[in-house]
Protein backbone atom coordinates (compact mmCIF):
# COMPACT_ATOMS: atom_id res chain seq x y z
CA UNK A 1 0.00 0.00 0.00
CA UNK A 2 2.99 2.28 1.35
CA UNK A 3 4.48 1.62 -2.40
CA UNK A 4 1.27 2.28 -4.25
CA UNK A 5 0.84 5.27 -2.58
CA UNK A 6 4.55 7.00 -3.18
CA UNK A 7 4.42 5.42 -6.92
CA UNK A 8 1.11 7.45 -7.30
CA UNK A 9 2.71 10.47 -5.71
CA UNK A 10 5.72 10.57 -8.29
CA UNK A 11 3.23 10.44 -11.00
CA UNK A 12 0.94 13.20 -9.98
CA UNK A 13 4.51 14.96 -9.45
CA UNK A 14 5.84 14.49 -13.11
CA UNK A 15 2.28 15.21 -14.90
CA UNK A 16 3.00 18.74 -12.56
CA UNK A 17 6.29 19.48 -14.12
CA UNK A 18 4.99 18.37 -17.54
CA UNK A 19 2.34 20.92 -17.04
CA UNK A 20 4.69 23.58 -15.88
CA UNK A 21 7.06 23.06 -18.66
CA UNK A 22 4.39 23.41 -21.25
CA UNK A 23 2.79 26.47 -19.97
CA UNK A 24 6.15 27.97 -19.98
CA UNK A 25 7.42 27.60 -23.58
CA UNK A 26 3.49 28.43 -24.68
CA UNK A 27 3.92 31.87 -22.79
CA UNK A 28 7.63 31.85 -24.30
CA UNK A 29 9.64 32.27 -21.06
CA UNK A 30 12.06 29.62 -21.91
CA UNK A 31 13.75 28.84 -24.98
CA UNK A 32 12.40 26.28 -27.68
CA UNK A 33 14.11 24.59 -30.66
CA UNK A 34 11.75 25.22 -33.70
CA UNK A 35 11.88 23.35 -36.79
CA UNK A 36 11.64 24.61 -39.66
CA UNK A 37 10.13 22.75 -43.08
CA UNK A 38 10.10 19.81 -40.54
CA UNK A 39 14.18 20.08 -40.12
CA UNK A 40 15.88 20.72 -36.88
CA UNK A 41 16.72 24.41 -37.68
CA UNK A 42 20.24 23.59 -35.60
CA UNK A 43 20.97 21.05 -38.71
CA UNK A 44 22.27 23.14 -41.06
CA UNK A 45 23.92 27.09 -41.00
CA UNK A 46 22.68 28.85 -43.65
CA UNK A 47 24.95 31.18 -46.18
CA UNK A 48 21.96 33.66 -46.58
CA UNK A 49 21.26 36.36 -44.44
CA UNK A 50 19.82 35.24 -40.91
CA UNK A 51 17.30 37.40 -40.04
CA UNK A 52 16.60 36.24 -36.30
CA UNK A 53 20.33 37.39 -35.49
CA UNK A 54 21.20 39.75 -38.03
CA UNK A 55 20.27 43.07 -38.48
CA UNK A 56 16.85 44.07 -40.41
CA UNK A 57 18.80 46.84 -42.93
CA UNK A 58 22.16 47.01 -43.06
CA UNK A 59 24.58 47.82 -40.80
CA UNK A 60 28.56 48.64 -41.68
CA UNK A 61 29.40 47.72 -38.20
CA UNK A 62 28.13 45.08 -37.51
CA UNK A 63 29.17 43.89 -41.36
CA UNK A 64 32.74 45.73 -40.00
CA UNK A 65 33.00 43.41 -37.01
CA UNK A 66 32.37 40.06 -38.82
CA UNK A 67 35.56 41.06 -41.38
CA UNK A 68 37.60 41.47 -39.06
CA UNK A 69 36.85 38.08 -37.31
CA UNK A 70 38.25 38.74 -34.40
CA UNK A 71 39.22 35.45 -32.48
CA UNK A 72 36.80 33.96 -30.09
CA UNK A 73 35.77 30.96 -28.55
CA UNK A 74 35.85 27.63 -31.13
CA UNK A 75 32.94 28.28 -33.60
CA UNK A 76 30.91 25.25 -34.52
CA UNK A 77 31.27 24.47 -38.04
CA UNK A 78 29.65 21.83 -40.84
CA UNK A 79 33.00 20.73 -41.70
CA UNK A 80 33.82 16.90 -42.01
CA UNK A 81 29.87 15.94 -42.03
CA UNK A 82 28.28 13.02 -44.47
CA UNK A 83 26.06 9.94 -44.36
CA UNK A 84 27.84 6.92 -42.49
CA UNK A 85 28.31 5.28 -45.42
CA UNK A 86 30.64 7.08 -46.99
CA UNK A 87 34.38 8.26 -46.85
CA UNK A 88 36.64 11.38 -46.77
CA UNK A 89 38.78 11.13 -49.98
CA UNK A 90 40.73 14.41 -49.98
CA UNK A 91 40.38 17.48 -48.61
CA UNK A 92 41.55 20.97 -50.43
CA UNK A 93 41.29 24.02 -48.85
CA UNK A 94 42.00 27.39 -49.95
CA UNK A 95 42.19 30.29 -46.82
CA UNK A 96 43.44 34.16 -47.14
CA UNK A 97 45.47 35.42 -44.64
CA UNK A 98 44.61 36.39 -41.34
CA UNK A 99 44.97 40.08 -39.95
CA UNK A 100 47.23 42.21 -40.92
CA UNK A 101 48.57 45.40 -40.74
CA UNK A 102 47.57 48.18 -43.62
CA UNK A 103 48.75 48.35 -46.52
CA UNK A 104 48.25 52.27 -46.89
CA UNK A 105 48.70 55.14 -44.16
CA UNK A 106 46.24 57.85 -44.89
CA UNK A 107 48.38 60.92 -45.48
CA UNK A 108 50.19 62.83 -42.73
CA UNK A 109 48.90 60.84 -39.85
CA UNK A 110 50.59 58.42 -37.30
CA UNK A 111 50.30 54.92 -38.14
CA UNK A 112 48.68 52.76 -35.84
CA UNK A 113 50.80 51.26 -33.35
CA UNK A 114 50.27 47.60 -33.22
CA UNK A 115 53.04 45.25 -32.04
CA UNK A 116 53.77 42.26 -34.78
CA UNK A 117 55.85 40.35 -32.14
CA UNK A 118 54.05 37.33 -30.84
CA UNK A 119 53.62 37.47 -26.64
CA UNK A 120 52.12 34.60 -25.14
CA UNK A 121 50.10 36.98 -22.51
CA UNK A 122 48.41 39.42 -24.97
CA UNK A 123 45.27 38.60 -25.99
CA UNK A 124 44.41 37.19 -28.84
CA UNK A 125 46.11 34.08 -27.45
CA UNK A 126 45.87 30.38 -28.42
CA UNK A 127 47.40 27.60 -25.96
CA UNK A 128 50.06 26.70 -29.03
CA UNK A 129 51.20 30.41 -29.70
CA UNK A 130 54.20 29.60 -27.43
CA UNK A 131 55.16 26.25 -29.40
CA UNK A 132 54.51 27.39 -32.98
CA UNK A 133 57.03 30.45 -32.53
CA UNK A 134 59.62 27.42 -30.57
CA UNK A 135 58.85 25.46 -33.79
CA UNK A 136 59.20 28.15 -36.10
CA UNK A 137 62.26 29.49 -34.83
CA UNK A 138 63.63 25.72 -35.90
CA UNK A 139 62.63 26.16 -39.17
CA UNK A 140 65.49 28.47 -40.80
CA UNK A 141 66.75 25.88 -42.89
CA UNK A 142 63.45 24.46 -44.50
CA UNK A 143 63.01 24.04 -47.74
CA UNK A 144 60.66 25.82 -49.71
CA UNK A 145 60.28 27.33 -53.73
CA UNK A 146 62.37 30.51 -54.05
CA UNK A 147 61.44 32.97 -53.58
CA UNK A 148 59.71 31.97 -50.32
CA UNK A 149 62.93 30.79 -48.44
CA UNK A 150 63.57 34.07 -47.83
CA UNK A 151 60.95 35.03 -46.12
CA UNK A 152 60.44 35.19 -42.35
CA UNK A 153 58.36 32.01 -40.61
CA UNK A 154 56.74 34.67 -38.52
CA UNK A 155 56.21 37.90 -37.87
CA UNK A 156 58.69 39.68 -35.19
CA UNK A 157 58.34 43.31 -35.22
CA UNK A 158 57.87 45.69 -32.45
CA UNK A 159 56.26 48.08 -34.92
CA UNK A 160 54.59 46.10 -37.95
CA UNK A 161 55.55 46.88 -41.22
CA UNK A 162 53.09 47.55 -43.91
CA UNK A 163 50.66 44.28 -44.61
CA UNK A 164 52.50 42.11 -41.77
CA UNK A 165 50.52 39.21 -40.11
CA UNK A 166 49.41 40.32 -36.46
CA UNK A 167 49.27 37.89 -33.48
CA UNK A 168 45.91 38.41 -34.57
CA UNK A 169 46.10 36.16 -37.62
CA UNK A 170 48.26 33.93 -36.60
CA UNK A 171 45.88 33.09 -33.85
CA UNK A 172 42.96 33.26 -36.83
CA UNK A 173 44.63 30.18 -38.53
CA UNK A 174 46.16 28.00 -35.44
CA UNK A 175 42.42 27.69 -34.43
CA UNK A 176 41.56 26.65 -38.06
CA UNK A 177 44.26 24.55 -38.32
CA UNK A 178 43.13 22.96 -34.88
CA UNK A 179 39.70 22.84 -35.87
CA UNK A 180 40.42 21.01 -39.20
CA UNK A 181 42.87 19.02 -37.41
CA UNK A 182 39.92 17.60 -34.78
CA UNK A 183 38.10 16.76 -38.01
CA UNK A 184 39.91 15.45 -40.85
CA UNK A 185 42.46 13.74 -38.87
CA UNK A 186 40.77 12.56 -35.24
CA UNK A 187 37.78 11.78 -36.45
CA UNK A 188 38.38 10.92 -40.31
CA UNK A 189 41.89 9.84 -40.33
CA UNK A 190 42.79 11.62 -43.61
CA UNK A 191 46.09 11.22 -42.82
CA UNK A 192 48.44 8.55 -41.19
CA UNK A 193 50.19 8.73 -38.63
CA UNK A 194 53.59 8.39 -40.56
CA UNK A 195 52.36 10.76 -43.68
CA UNK A 196 54.69 11.55 -45.88
CA UNK A 197 55.63 14.72 -47.73
CA UNK A 198 53.30 13.64 -51.38
CA UNK A 199 50.70 13.69 -49.45
CA UNK A 200 50.72 17.21 -49.05
CA UNK A 201 50.32 19.94 -51.47
CA UNK A 202 51.18 23.24 -50.41
CA UNK A 203 50.88 26.91 -52.30
CA UNK A 204 51.38 30.40 -51.06
CA UNK A 205 51.73 33.81 -52.81
CA UNK A 206 55.14 35.68 -52.16
CA UNK A 207 54.10 37.90 -49.60
CA UNK A 208 55.08 36.99 -45.80
CA UNK A 209 51.68 37.09 -44.66
CA UNK A 210 50.29 34.34 -46.71
CA UNK A 211 53.51 32.33 -46.10
CA UNK A 212 53.18 32.50 -42.27
CA UNK A 213 49.26 32.04 -42.55
CA UNK A 214 49.64 28.70 -44.54
CA UNK A 215 52.63 27.82 -41.70
CA UNK A 216 49.99 28.92 -38.69
CA UNK A 217 47.42 26.99 -39.95
CA UNK A 218 49.54 23.57 -41.02
CA UNK A 219 50.81 23.61 -37.19
CA UNK A 220 47.56 23.68 -35.75
CA UNK A 221 46.71 21.15 -38.28
CA UNK A 222 49.80 18.87 -37.88
CA UNK A 223 51.73 20.03 -34.42
CA UNK A 224 55.65 19.90 -34.20
CA UNK A 225 55.65 18.72 -38.37
CA UNK A 226 58.73 17.22 -39.50
CA UNK A 227 60.23 20.45 -41.54
CA UNK A 228 62.17 17.72 -44.13
CA UNK A 229 58.41 16.78 -44.64
CA UNK A 230 57.19 20.18 -45.42
CA UNK A 231 57.39 22.11 -49.08
CA UNK A 232 56.18 24.88 -50.34
CA UNK A 233 55.30 25.91 -53.84
CA UNK A 234 55.38 29.62 -55.38
CA UNK A 235 52.80 31.17 -57.07
CA UNK A 236 53.76 34.25 -58.46
CA UNK A 237 49.71 35.33 -59.38
CA UNK A 238 47.17 35.80 -56.65
CA UNK A 239 44.86 34.04 -59.09
CA UNK A 240 47.08 30.72 -58.66
CA UNK A 241 46.55 30.80 -62.42
CA UNK A 242 50.21 29.01 -62.64
CA UNK A 243 50.86 28.60 -66.50
CA UNK A 244 47.68 30.25 -67.58
CA UNK A 245 47.94 33.08 -66.79
CA UNK A 246 47.62 35.05 -70.00
CA UNK A 247 44.14 35.57 -70.75
CA UNK A 248 42.43 39.11 -72.90
CA UNK A 249 39.13 38.56 -71.92
CA UNK A 250 39.22 38.21 -68.01
CA UNK A 251 41.26 41.11 -68.63
CA UNK A 252 38.51 43.03 -70.71
CA UNK A 253 35.49 41.70 -67.89
CA UNK A 254 37.92 43.66 -65.05
CA UNK A 255 38.46 46.91 -66.85
CA UNK A 256 34.71 46.60 -67.45
CA UNK A 257 34.34 45.99 -63.89
CA UNK A 258 36.62 48.02 -62.69
CA UNK A 259 34.29 51.09 -64.69
CA UNK A 260 31.25 50.10 -63.05
CA UNK A 261 33.18 50.63 -59.36
CA UNK A 262 34.09 53.79 -60.86
CA UNK A 263 30.59 55.37 -62.03
CA UNK A 264 29.30 54.19 -58.69
CA UNK A 265 31.51 56.02 -56.61
CA UNK A 266 30.90 59.40 -58.64
CA UNK A 267 27.14 58.99 -57.88
CA UNK A 268 27.42 58.57 -54.25
CA UNK A 269 27.66 62.47 -53.25
CA UNK A 270 27.78 61.34 -49.49
CA UNK A 271 30.83 59.32 -50.13
CA UNK A 272 32.30 62.69 -51.99
CA UNK A 273 31.66 64.71 -49.24
CA UNK A 274 32.95 62.25 -46.74
CA UNK A 275 36.20 62.11 -48.34
CA UNK A 276 36.26 65.99 -48.71
CA UNK A 277 35.76 66.28 -44.73
CA UNK A 278 38.26 63.77 -44.47
CA UNK A 279 40.73 65.28 -46.78
CA UNK A 280 40.27 68.93 -45.17
CA UNK A 281 41.10 66.87 -41.59
CA UNK A 282 44.33 65.98 -42.81
CA UNK A 283 45.22 68.90 -45.49
CA UNK A 284 45.67 67.55 -48.22
CA UNK A 285 43.76 67.15 -51.54
CA UNK A 286 40.71 65.03 -51.63
CA UNK A 287 42.35 63.25 -54.85
CA UNK A 288 45.04 61.56 -52.94
CA UNK A 289 43.22 61.09 -49.88
CA UNK A 290 40.99 58.83 -52.06
CA UNK A 291 43.73 57.27 -53.94
CA UNK A 292 45.54 56.34 -50.68
CA UNK A 293 42.13 53.94 -49.98
CA UNK A 294 41.83 55.02 -46.34
CA UNK A 295 39.51 52.31 -45.63
CA UNK A 296 42.23 49.74 -45.47
CA UNK A 297 43.89 51.70 -42.40
CA UNK A 298 40.58 52.47 -40.94
CA UNK A 299 39.70 48.99 -40.89
CA UNK A 300 42.96 48.64 -38.87
CA UNK A 301 41.92 50.81 -36.43
CA UNK A 302 38.52 49.78 -36.24
CA UNK A 303 39.44 45.90 -35.42
CA UNK A 304 42.30 46.52 -33.31
CA UNK A 305 40.40 49.10 -31.16
CA UNK A 306 42.40 51.90 -31.68
CA UNK A 307 41.31 55.15 -31.83
CA UNK A 308 41.06 57.05 -35.71
CA UNK A 309 43.91 59.23 -36.65
CA UNK A 310 43.67 63.55 -35.23
CA UNK A 311 45.54 66.43 -36.88
CA UNK A 312 44.88 70.09 -35.59
CA UNK A 313 42.19 70.41 -37.93
CA UNK A 314 39.85 67.74 -36.21
CA UNK A 315 39.52 63.84 -35.98
CA UNK A 316 38.41 60.98 -38.43
CA UNK A 317 35.18 59.54 -37.10
CA UNK A 318 33.33 56.65 -36.91
CA UNK A 319 30.78 58.04 -39.13
CA UNK A 320 33.20 58.80 -41.60
CA UNK A 321 34.05 54.76 -41.39
CA UNK A 322 30.43 53.97 -41.76
CA UNK A 323 29.72 55.84 -44.63
CA UNK A 324 32.64 54.24 -46.63
CA UNK A 325 32.18 51.33 -45.50
CA UNK A 326 28.15 51.40 -46.51
CA UNK A 327 29.52 52.09 -50.33
CA UNK A 328 31.59 48.75 -50.06
CA UNK A 329 28.68 47.03 -49.15
CA UNK A 330 26.91 48.79 -51.90
CA UNK A 331 29.65 48.21 -54.27
CA UNK A 332 29.00 44.70 -53.59
CA UNK A 333 25.28 44.85 -53.92
CA UNK A 334 26.19 46.30 -57.78
CA UNK A 335 28.78 43.59 -58.59
CA UNK A 336 26.11 41.04 -58.06
CA UNK A 337 23.65 42.56 -60.23
CA UNK A 338 25.46 43.48 -63.01
CA UNK A 339 27.81 40.36 -63.44
CA UNK A 340 30.60 41.74 -64.84
CA UNK A 341 32.62 40.55 -62.30
CA UNK A 342 30.82 37.18 -62.97
CA UNK A 343 33.07 37.10 -66.22
CA UNK A 344 36.03 38.00 -64.63
CA UNK A 345 35.77 35.26 -62.06
CA UNK A 346 34.45 32.51 -63.95
CA UNK A 347 37.78 32.82 -66.80
CA UNK A 348 40.30 34.62 -63.33
CA UNK A 349 39.10 31.18 -61.43
CA UNK A 350 38.79 28.44 -63.72
CA UNK A 351 43.06 27.70 -63.50
CA UNK A 352 42.84 26.54 -59.80
CA UNK A 353 39.28 24.81 -60.33
CA UNK A 354 40.52 22.88 -63.18
CA UNK A 355 43.59 21.94 -60.78
CA UNK A 356 41.26 20.96 -57.62
CA UNK A 357 39.15 18.62 -60.26
CA UNK A 358 42.34 17.21 -61.40
CA UNK A 359 43.77 16.51 -57.94
CA UNK A 360 40.31 14.71 -56.77
CA UNK A 361 39.78 12.32 -59.99
CA UNK A 362 43.52 11.33 -59.60
CA UNK A 363 42.63 10.85 -55.74
CA UNK A 364 39.10 8.80 -57.61
CA UNK A 365 41.94 6.10 -58.90
CA UNK A 366 43.49 5.43 -55.84
CA UNK A 367 46.15 7.77 -55.92
CA UNK A 368 47.05 8.44 -52.00
CA UNK A 369 49.19 11.57 -53.31
CA UNK A 370 48.20 15.12 -52.36
CA UNK A 371 45.15 14.12 -50.85
CA UNK A 372 45.22 17.30 -48.36
CA UNK A 373 45.75 20.68 -50.40
CA UNK A 374 46.33 24.06 -48.85
CA UNK A 375 46.56 27.01 -50.85
CA UNK A 376 47.43 30.08 -48.80
CA UNK A 377 46.10 33.13 -50.87
CA UNK A 378 44.31 36.74 -50.45
CA UNK A 379 40.79 37.86 -50.63
CA UNK A 380 41.49 38.81 -54.70
CA UNK A 381 41.98 34.56 -54.58
CA UNK A 382 39.38 33.89 -52.68
CA UNK A 383 36.44 36.39 -54.39
CA UNK A 384 36.70 35.25 -58.11
CA UNK A 385 36.25 31.55 -56.79
CA UNK A 386 33.38 32.12 -54.58
CA UNK A 387 32.15 34.28 -57.49
CA UNK A 388 32.43 31.60 -60.41
CA UNK A 389 30.95 29.05 -57.92
CA UNK A 390 27.70 30.58 -57.71
CA UNK A 391 27.45 31.48 -54.45
CA UNK A 392 26.37 35.25 -55.01
CA UNK A 393 25.25 36.08 -51.48
CA UNK A 394 28.52 34.74 -49.75
CA UNK A 395 30.07 37.86 -48.21
CA UNK A 396 33.16 39.09 -48.89
CA UNK A 397 36.05 36.68 -47.67
CA UNK A 398 36.82 38.25 -43.95
CA UNK A 399 40.37 37.97 -42.45
CA UNK A 400 41.61 33.71 -42.27
CA UNK A 401 38.50 33.26 -44.18
CA UNK A 402 38.55 29.23 -45.16
CA UNK A 403 37.19 27.69 -48.38
CA UNK A 404 37.22 23.69 -48.36
CA UNK A 405 36.52 21.40 -51.01
CA UNK A 406 35.93 17.45 -49.15
CA UNK A 407 35.76 14.44 -52.00
CA UNK A 408 33.76 11.66 -50.69
CA UNK A 409 33.64 7.81 -51.86
CA UNK A 410 29.95 5.95 -51.35
CA UNK A 411 31.41 3.16 -49.36
CA UNK A 412 28.71 1.18 -50.71
CA UNK A 413 29.02 2.21 -54.50
CA UNK A 414 32.87 2.35 -54.16
CA UNK A 415 32.94 3.94 -57.75
CA UNK A 416 30.63 6.78 -56.88
CA UNK A 417 32.17 10.05 -55.21
CA UNK A 418 30.68 13.54 -54.48
CA UNK A 419 31.80 16.65 -53.13
CA UNK A 420 30.52 19.11 -50.15
CA UNK A 421 31.94 23.10 -50.36
CA UNK A 422 32.30 25.00 -46.98
CA UNK A 423 32.50 28.58 -46.63
CA UNK A 424 33.90 29.54 -43.04
CA UNK A 425 32.73 26.13 -41.62
CA UNK A 426 29.03 26.20 -43.28
CA UNK A 427 27.85 24.00 -46.06
CA UNK A 428 27.10 25.98 -49.48
CA UNK A 429 27.06 22.84 -51.80
CA UNK A 430 23.37 23.47 -52.62
CA UNK A 431 24.11 26.82 -53.16
CA UNK A 432 26.62 26.52 -55.75
CA UNK A 433 25.25 26.78 -59.57
CA UNK A 434 26.33 23.11 -60.30
CA UNK A 435 24.91 21.61 -57.26
CA UNK A 436 21.73 24.05 -56.43
CA UNK A 437 18.96 21.66 -58.35
CA UNK A 438 20.14 18.27 -56.92
CA UNK A 439 17.69 17.07 -55.14
CA UNK A 440 14.99 18.14 -57.68
CA UNK A 441 16.57 15.53 -59.81
CA UNK A 442 18.17 12.81 -57.83
CA UNK A 443 17.47 11.08 -54.65
CA UNK A 444 21.15 11.29 -53.60
CA UNK A 445 21.94 12.91 -50.46
CA UNK A 446 24.97 14.33 -51.68
CA UNK A 447 26.74 16.20 -54.76
CA UNK A 448 28.07 13.96 -57.42
CA UNK A 449 31.94 14.77 -58.29
CA UNK A 450 30.74 14.64 -62.06
CA UNK A 451 28.73 18.26 -61.48
CA UNK A 452 31.66 19.62 -60.14
CA UNK A 453 33.46 18.36 -63.44
CA UNK A 454 31.39 18.71 -65.93
CA UNK A 455 30.86 22.41 -64.43
CA UNK A 456 34.12 23.63 -64.72
CA UNK A 457 35.40 21.19 -67.97
CA UNK A 458 32.34 23.05 -70.13
CA UNK A 459 29.40 25.05 -68.27
CA UNK A 460 31.65 27.86 -66.99
CA UNK A 461 32.34 28.12 -70.54
CA UNK A 462 28.69 28.23 -71.30
CA UNK A 463 27.81 31.13 -68.64
CA UNK A 464 29.74 32.63 -70.30
CA UNK A 465 27.58 32.71 -73.47
CA UNK A 466 30.62 30.81 -75.55
CA UNK A 467 30.40 27.97 -77.87
CA UNK A 468 34.19 27.85 -76.39
CA UNK A 469 34.31 24.50 -74.11
CA UNK A 470 37.99 24.96 -73.43
CA UNK A 471 40.10 28.04 -71.59
CA UNK A 472 42.03 28.96 -74.17
CA UNK A 473 39.73 29.40 -76.12
CA UNK A 474 37.50 31.35 -74.38
CA UNK A 475 40.58 33.96 -73.10
CA UNK A 476 40.93 34.73 -76.94
CA UNK A 477 37.78 34.92 -78.20
CA UNK A 478 36.88 37.88 -80.43
CA UNK A 479 34.01 40.17 -80.36
CA UNK A 480 33.45 40.53 -76.62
Amino acid sequence: MLFRNRFLLLLALAALLAFVSLSLQFFHLIPVSAAKNGVNSKSRKRIMPDPVTEPPVTDPIYEALLYCNIPSVAERSMEGHAPHHFKLVSVHVFIRHGDRYPLYVIPKTKRPEIDCTLVANRKPYHPKLEAFVSHMAKGSGASFESPLNSLPLYPNHPLCEMGELTQTGVVQHLQNGQLLRDIYLKKHKLLPNDWSTDQLYLETTGKSRTLQSGLALLYGFLPDFDWKKIYFRHQPSALFCSGSCYCPVRNQYLEKEQRRQYLLRLKNSQLERTYGEMARIVDVPTKQLRAANPIDSMLCHFCHNVSFPCTRNGCVAMEHFKVIKTHQIEDERERREKKLYLGYSLLGAHPILNQTVGRMQRATEGRKEEVFALYSAHDVTLSPVLSALGLSEARFPRFAARLIFELWQDREKPSEHAVRILYNGVDVTFHTSFCQDHHKRSPKPMCPLENLVRFVKRDMFVALGSSRTNYYDACHREGF
